[in-house]
């Protein structure tokens, strides 16, 4: 399948809350527990998207600032609608070129985001560079090969039943290197030190079957947009198929969970 295919539009903050929004901001919280920066400090975000980690760093890390960065003016949009706090600056940027100066920041983190960067060493690279020394940088990724994400695993797994051409589309075979050591590495390859990686497992619940499969149907993402781009008949086969293999409780809950790789490291001081 081409590129363009691929359905990797994250524009839609509503669309994307009501997908994945609604499991990041418990996995946020527990990542920044676990980074443990200090109060008034510079935070620097890259790829803030709706704003479910800004939201934690705000309400649970005490910073002096947070600039927060996203390619996407949606999802900024949304970002600044539901956090208007004026310690935090939302702005366009990408991955590739942060818009901050040089050992500027104290904190650098990213949140379900490196995967859909094209160049993770670039970017690792540019989080270094807007650091202070002796800064904390940390990200997290969902655990694709893992097939850490159950939802989006039975999706797909009953997608690609039915259309054998959808498994290269998986985040999987995507993303393979969403491994813990894969990840340390990157962080290694940086020039980071004290570079420590732990797994963080959120419980994702849904109240019915309607509440599982309405997200799909709002296009934003990879298996949304799959799904939307399926013709009629073909989305209700999956519909069904998804409707009798999904693991349901007797008052028709589905419980599944999902896991995230989560990465730490320090700048080290400067050389001479």
């Amino acid at each position: 399948m081409s590129i363009s295919s691929r359905h990797d539009a994250w524009s839609a903050g509503t669309s994307y809350d009501a997908y994945m929004g609604r499991w990041s901001g418990e996995v946020a919280t527990r990542f920044l527990a676990w980074i443990d920066v200090p109060a008034s400090v510079d935070w620097l975000e890259v790829g803030c998207g709706t704003g479910a980690l800004s939201a934690a760093i705000l309400a649970t890390c005490a910073p002096r600032s947070l600039l927060a960065i996203d390619p996407s003016d949606g999802f900024l949009a949304t970002a600044r609608h539901k956090l208007p706090d004026p310690r935090a600056t939302f702005a366009p940027g990408g991955a590739d070129a942060l818009p901050a100066a040089d050992a500027s920041r104290d904190a650098v983190v990213s949140g379900l985001v490196l995967n859909f960067v094209p160049d993770r060493e670039k970017a690792l690279a540019e989080m270094r560079r807007v650091a202070r020394p002796g800064a904390r940088i940390g990200f997290y990724v969902w655990d694709y090969p893992g097939r850490g994400v159950a939802f989006m695993r039975e999706f797909w797994d009953a997608a690609t039943a039915l259309d054998p051409a959808a498994r290269d589309l998986t985040e999987d075979r995507r993303f393979p290197f969403c491994t813990q050591p894969d990840l340390v590495a990157l962080a290694h390859r940086a020039g980071l030190v004290s570079v420590a990686a732990i797994p963080i497992e959120v419980a994702t619940g849904f109240a019915d079957f309607d509440d599982f499969w309405t997200p799909f149907t709002l296009g934003a993402g990879p298996a949304p947009g799959y799904c939307m781009s399926l013709e009629a008949d073909a989305r209700a086969r999956l519909r069904e198929r998804l409707r009798h293999t999904l693991p349901r409780s007797a008052d028709g809950a589905i419980a599944l969970t999902a896991r995230a790789w989560a990465v730490k490291a320090v700048v080290p001081p400067a050389s001479g």
